[in-house]
């Protein structure tokens, strides 16, 4: 018969190998972070998830049906530096929460499936990640402890509050440091900051009528970097960057990306229908190689409240831009210097379903399209890096580049760890 843990209690595990399961109501992922005594991840082979099913000593492995997959510690493997493994919960729908659902419970079991300890997550509210539970070593054995801290900022908010980075060559400074008392935790409500400030008024968007500003597409190598041409819309090609000020004029201040697409539709009998895909707009802040926050639709601002999410659009229908993100460049902080803007498959389409895929850049302070980079050809990716916004030297001088690299992740926390290669 198993132990029932209640929220804080521990219990020793006097097997070699645990298996930790999860019964739940709704569709979730479980995933692991295998941390040191910082409460940090060494790199991000120690963050196990579906994309990633294998790491030191801790594997993924099908669940039961309809349930997610569980993890296998073999805790004789586990490296020395680390010292907890934290189980990971987390919600697949959108929009979804734990307080609509009946309490998920974690198991842990020997290999033999033999329930050790059972754990009712109860207390939660608008949270859509929780940590459950922790296998930490105590006095040369190993211990589990029922955790059951929710994160209301979601997936991507815990990954890089423990610190999982794209690159650990370099000497690199820490995420934003999370909140004090106990496990890091996101508090809802904090964002967006108060109206009146940010954004700035404007005219609605997209702009009505009048269509965009005409193309311009220089002969010149695309890879130069050139100025924005005054009064028209650089159509760029992969790769191509512009400096994100006018031709003649001063430096940008205020920008929207505008990030769109449609479904393709089925052929044969049922032609006119087109699958329920559901893509995300995303941009990660990364000072230099490491990341430290990212807005997305679970995070719809910045910490320092430089850059705002428009809302999450589910199906992609609608003419224009599907999703909007707007930048205060003058407000980012001096240490963020690459904002790299992705688009995610949440439910796992890839970019072969997917039509019309194109980002935009307009101007805040008129709504003038300024450039725009459309995707052609499909692609086997559930991920897109579609452009990045750089700086060098801690200058206001901001450049912009189309990128158009395809990658796998379904949402931004595990886009997040596979972005290093674009910041080059």
């Amino acid at each position: 018969m198993s132990a029932a843990l209640v929220k804080g209690q521990n219990g020793p595990l006097n097997v070699n190998d645990v298996v930790i399961s999860v019964q739940i109501a709704a569709p979730a992922d479980l995933s692991a972070l295998l941390v040191t005594e910082h409460g940090k991840v060494r790199s991000d082979a120690d963050f196990v998830f579906f994309n990633q099913p294998s790491g030191p000593g801790v594997n993924l492995q099908p669940g039961s049906s309809g349930q997610p997959a569980a993890l296998m510690i073999s805790l004789g493997a586990v490296p020395a530096g680390i010292e907890q493994i934290r189980a990971v919960i987390t919600l697949d729908e959108a929009g979804n929460n734990f307080g609509r659902l009946p309490a998920p419970v974690a198991v842990v079991s020997d290999l033999s499936g033999n329930p050790l300890f059972e754990y009712r997550i109860e207390g939660l509210d608008t949270e859509s990640i929780v940590i459950a539970l922790e296998v930490y070593r105590r006095q040369g054995g190993w211990k589990v402890r029922a955790v059951g801290q929710g994160y209301a900022g979601g997936f991507a908010a815990l990954v890089t509050d423990h610190g999982v980075q794209v690159n650990q060559a370099q000497s690199q400074p820490a995420p934003a440091a999370a909140p004090t008392g106990g496990y890091p935790e996101q508090a809802a409500g904090g964002y967006p900051p108060p109206a009146g400030g940010y954004p700035p008024p404007a005219q609605g968007y997209p702009p009505q009528g009048g269509g965009a500003p005409p193309a311009y597409s220089p002969a010149t190598d695309p890879s130069a970097d050139r100025d924005l041409p005054k009064g028209q819309s650089v159509s760029l090609v992969k790769g191509q960057r512009i400096n994100l000020r006018k031709e003649g004029g001063g430096a940008l201040t205020y920008v929207k990306m505008g990030l769109g697409w449609d479904p393709v539709k089925r052929g044969g009998m049922f032609g006119n229908r087109a699958p329920d895909i559901d893509l995300d707009a995303s941009v990660v802040l990364f000072a230099d190689m490491s990341p430290v926050d990212v807005v997305y639709y679970g995070s719809l601002a910045s910490k320092d409240g430089s850059i705002r999410h428009q809302g999450d659009n589910l199906t992609g229908e609608g003419e224009g831009d599907d999703e909007v993100i707007v930048v205060d460049l003058t407000r980012i902080p001096t240490h963020v210097t690459t904002l790299l803007f992705i688009v995610t498959s949440y439910k796992g389409h890839t970019f072969e379903q997917v039509a019309n895929a194109f980002c935009r850049m307009v101007d805040g302070t008129n709504n003038a399209e300024l450039a725009r980079y459309t995707m052609t050809g499909g692609m086997s990716f559930t991920g897109m890096a579609m452009a990045k916004v750089y700086r060098q030297g801690g200058t206001q001088d901001w450049k912009l580049e189309a990128l158009g690299e395809g990658f796998q992740a379904k949402h931004p926390g595990e886009a997040v760890p596979q972005l290093g290669r674009f910041l080059h």
